[in-house]
Parts: C-alpha cells; sequence; structure tokens
C-alpha cells in the first residue's frame, strides 16, 4: 500500500479566496491537511461579485465584507500560528474567516480576533501573551519562508511533497494528485 504524502495549506486570513478553499479543504481532501498560516497580505482589489456568487455556489453563508479593505492582518496570523502551537488553528482559523467574511467584522481590531479565539476555547489573556512573544513571530516568518522556497506565490495553496497547487480550485488539484489521478 502506498502512503499519501502530507498536504500543508497555506493561507492568510485576509484573503477570500482562502476563506472559500478552508471551508471545504478538510472534507475535499482525503486526509485533513496541515493548515500553515502565513502572511500573504490580502489582495487590495477583489472581484467581490466573484467572490459572492462562489460563495453562494458553495452553499457559504451570505458574505458580508469588512468597511476596511484590505485588512491589516498581521496581528490575525500571529494568533493563527499562535493557535497553531497550541492544537487550535483549524477551529481559530475558521473562527476568523467566519468574524471576516460571514460577518464583516475586521481583523485587524484584536476584539475581533479575541471573539474568534473564544469561539475554540483560546482564552483571551494567553492569547494577547502568546502573540507577542517572539517565538511566535519567528514561527510566522519561517513559515513566510517555507511557502517561498516551495514556490508558492498566490494563495491559497496547498503542497504535497514538492507539488504545489493554487488558487481556489487549488482543492480538485490537489484532490486528484493525493488520489494519484493527476
Amino acid at each position: 500500500m502506498t502512503a499519501i504524502e502530507p498536504a500543508v495549506f497555506y493561507y492568510d486570513l485576509g484573503n477570500p479566496e482562502c476563506y472559500l478553499v478552508a471551508e471545504r479543504i478538510n472534507s475535499a481532501l482525503p486526509m485533513v491537511p496541515e493548515w500553515e498560516p502565513v502572511a500573504g497580505h490580502p489582495p487590495a482589489e477583489v472581484d467581490r461579485d466573484r467572490v459572492e456568487r462562489r460563495a453562494s455556489e458553495l452553499g457559504l453563508q451570505r458574505l458580508r465584507w469588512p468597511r476596511r479593505w484590505p485588512p491589516d492582518t498581521h496581528e490575525a496570523m500571529l494568533v493563527a500560528t499562535y493557535a497553531k502551537r497550541v492544537g487550535r488553528a483549524v477551529a481559530f482559523s475558521l473562527a476568523a474567516f467566519r468574524q471576516a467574511f460571514a460577518a464583516g467584522r475586521d481583523l485587524g481590531q484584536t476584539d475581533t480576533l479575541l471573539i474568534a479565539a473564544a469561539a475554540c476555547e483560546m482564552h483571551p489573556a494567553a492569547v494577547l501573551k502568546g502573540i507577542d512573544l517572539r517565538s511566535v513571530s519567528d514561527t510566522l516568518a519561517s513559515a513566510n519562508e517555507r511557502a517561498r522556497a516551495a514556490g508558492i506565490t498566490t494563495l491559497p495553496a496547498v503542497q504535497i511533497g514538492s507539488r504545489v497547487f493554487s488558487g481556489e480550485e487549488t482543492i480538485n488539484r490537489a484532490a486528484r494528485a493525493l488520489e494519484g489521478v493527476g
């Protein structure tokens, strides 16, 4: 029996394309990928109509966009990195994506991040202390470097071994690759 190569899902919480993938990736792939937060910087220009249409096609809640665009996600990505450290990367990231794109809240505001953290049982004091740790900042920087070294230039992205699949269709291509089809 051939072992399935591990998959890594690279994302930025302020990127609506990453949100579309995040809502489906765990059930669409034959295994749950490692969720790797990276500072990919949300795109300044987004085709909101296309993203809203796609979210509707996928059966996701109606999108509500944050007033400030693009959002400043630096602190959000530090919280996601801390969440990964404490075993809550998926839960926190989904909660944060939903705060941003289903509730229209600003990821640049600490209160929004603490709401998302509370949704997955992360204590606010621990979160605030965690994001001030140099090791968390260094871990995020290392993740950014690994993504660059893998050749990732567009988010969302899934890496399987040396292969990288980017964009919203990344799930379908990654699933085929994991099944040995593509």
